[in-house]
């Protein structure tokens, strides 16, 4: 039986999500796993992940949570542990937006705790800002406070450097 770091290694170190077709573990598409052939394809892929996006900076937390949601039913990890951490985050705004102050903060902690294990920018997102505003939110909870006077967090879209032609 291997041991657990063995599994973290193969299953849930982040991998880069540039990949193209489909988010995927490479073992299974390797394998010939049947569960590969039943992912989304790219374009369908990118266009839920960007209106989940566009809904929670818009403050539309269902809305985003039911997009990523989509993604993330055929998604397999380690993508699918940092969407269930967007769409964990995006139910806890919700929560908050109907004054369910204890769901708000369970969701935030098993969010963030989804999200830790990706680096900083992770699925063309800048997810340590988002990260830094959790912990912000899950601070002013333990403080006794409603946040009823706090924003919820826009995530920001990481900056794509751009390539300059060397041609003279």
């Amino acid at each position: 039986m291997p041991d657990s770091h063995d599994y973290e290694e193969r299953h849930l170190r982040p991998r880069p999500a540039a990949w193209s077709g489909v988010w995927y573990d490479a073992e299974h598409a390797i394998s010939g796993n049947s569960r590969f052939e039943n992912l989304m394809d790219s374009q369908e892929r990118d266009r839920l992940y960007r209106k989940g996006l566009e809904a929670f900076n818009s403050g539309h937390f269902y809305e985003a949570h039911e997009h990523w949601e989509e993604v993330w039913l055929k998604t397999l990890n380690p993508e699918k542990m940092f969407l269930q951490g967007l769409i964990q985050v995006a139910a806890a705004f919700h929560h908050h937006s109907r004054a369910n102050l204890q769901g708000t903060r369970n969701l935030l902690l098993a969010g963030l705790l989804k999200l830790d294990q990706f680096p900083e920018d992770h699925g063309e997102l800048e997810i340590e800002n988002l990260r830094a505003a959790v912990r912000g939110w899950l601070a002013t909870i333990e403080d006794g406070d409603t946040c009823d006077a706090k924003k919820p967090p826009r995530i920001k879209r990481r900056a794509v450097p751009r390539v300059r032609s060397t041609d003279a």
